[in-house]
């Protein structure tokens, strides 16, 4: 059986996106819960769950940004390399139609 690494690629990336949005919300909840039976209030839990998926939110758009931000620099850079090789090869063109002239 083949391993196709692609796959395990998507697969771990979406576990991340998971991890980035829950491990905050849970995080805040619990500071929320804690801090609602100490204060004897039942407010906590509700504001810092909110702050939570915010802060989970904002982490999952830092990491998505950051993994398109580097496909789309290693796709430039390999294009790069290929329009350097296709402008030096038309330079070489228009040197040689104007000594023929």
């Amino acid at each position: 059986m083949k391993f196709n690494r692609k796959v395990y690629q998507a697969l771990t990336m979406i576990g991340q996106f998971g991890i980035n949005m829950l491990v905050p919300v849970f995080i805040c909840s619990f500071l929320g819960i804690f801090l609602d039976r100490k204060l004897g209030t039942g407010f906590w839990v509700i504001i810092l769950f909110f702050v939570g998926a915010v802060a989970g939110g904002y982490n999952v758009y830092r990491f998505a940004r950051g993994v398109f931000m580097s496909e789309s620099e290693q796709s430039a850079y390999l294009h790069k390399s290929r329009r350097n090789r296709r402008g030096a090869d038309e330079g070489k063109d228009h040197q040689d139609k104007q000594d023929s002239v």
